[in-house]
């Protein structure tokens, strides 16, 4: 066979992941996915993402060193049969994949084999989340996926597990950020304006709505920016900003250049509630300083859901100008960052080595 036939060590990687081949059927090595910054091994039972999105890398100490963090339901950082007791929570998961209705605590232990309090315990231990707050949040991810892709938002809702629209409508906000027929729409018959620019951080992209800020996004390839704009923004036109933008790209890159300037631009920040109160809180953390995420889960009244607040962290779509570098682990470490952790260590030291303010 001509060598120009062979797949490439890349494609031959992707091929694995599609078919989810365990540790003893492939190679050991892990995908990373720009969109959410975590990493997975190739038998991962998450959700397939985008290839446009996936990086690969032989260790997942060097998935790390990227900037991503381990998923926590293949937990790639540990160890191949480490615990017995994965099989057993994939297939819980596979179960609510495949289940129309939530399955109660009661059917995921017996199927499990143990009893409620210990399955609970464990799957917790393993995802980082109940069985009913992973069964929620999959069917969250699930409405998104079907509305853009139903023919209309109630097909979506029902497609999704949603037994009566009225109390998907109630809650539109802390599930989706906005109603369902705005989220469905994708940005249709919004315009974003965008520009590229260059900081001490690399390429940047510079989006903005009619209502304000939309994104300030990094990475050292200006292309894959201006995909991902579009990706999030599937149905919106996309414009590169002209002279009157350029004034609003300036003083973005002088926020970033100088820590502690006030933006007076205004921010469209697009979450869901919880999310927008991680979001705030994270502005309210002085330049210099930072948090672990146990604290930032505290400020905001909830101190048991740090895990819920890295997860909002993860998903800002507002670099700097929403300062989640400046959320570190329990251990001190620099983890957890979706720019890297190169970017983030030399943020948090800029904002170290900036002059005290006079008193």
């Amino acid at each position: 066979m001509p060598d120009d036939d062979r797949p490439s060590p890349d494609e031959t990687r992707w091929r694995q992941v599609i078919a989810r081949q365990k540790h003893a059927d492939a190679p050991d090595f892990v995908y990373a996915v720009r969109s959410t910054g975590v990493y997975c091994r190739p038998g991962c039972a998450s959700r397939q993402p985008n290839r446009s999105n996936v990086s690969f890398f032989n260790t997942p100490k060097q998935a790390q060193q990227a900037g991503y963090r381990p998923c926590k339901r293949c937990r790639p950082d540990a160890e191949p049969g480490q615990d017995s007791h994965l099989p057993l929570i994939e297939q819980a998961c596979h179960k609510i994949h495949q289940s129309k209705d939530m399955p109660d605590l009661k059917q995921l232990s017996q199927a499990a084999g143990m009893s409620p309090s210990y399955f609970q315990r464990l799957f917790k231990a393993v995802i980082g989340v109940s069985p009913r707050q992973y069964g929620a949040e999959y069917r969250r991810q699930r409405l998104q996926a079907n509305l853009q892709q139903s023919t209309s938002v109630t097909e979506a809702i029902y497609e999704a597990g949603f037994n009566t629209s009225s109390r998907l409508y109630e809650n539109a906000d802390r599930l989706l950020g906005m109603k369902p027929t705005e989220y469905r729409s994708g940005g249709a018959g919004i315009t974003v304006t965008y520009a590229l620019a260059v900081s001490f951080l690399g390429p940047v992209l510079i989006a903005a709505t009619p209502k304000g800020i939309c994104g300030i996004d990094l990475d050292d390839n200006p292309t894959i920016l201006i995909e991902r704009l579009r990706a999030r923004f599937p149905k919106a036109r996309l414009q590169e900003g002209g002279e009157a933008f350029s004034a609003w790209v300036s003083e973005v890159l002088a926020c970033i250049e100088q820590p502690g300037r006030s933006l007076s631009l205004p921010l469209d920040i697009r979450g869901t509630a919880f999310q927008r109160r991680v979001w705030q809180a994270l502005q309210d953390i002085p330049p210099g300083q930072t948090v672990t995420y146990t604290q930032l889960a505290a400020k905001i009244g909830q101190p048991k859901a740090f895990r819920a607040v890295a997860k909002a962290c993860a998903t800002n779509h507002i670099a700097i100008i929403v300062p989640c570098h400046r959320v570190i682990a329990k251990d001190r470490s620099l983890r957890g960052y979706r720019w890297g952790i190169v970017r983030k260590q030399s943020l948090l030291e800029q904002e170290a080595a900036r002059p005290k303010p006079a008193e």
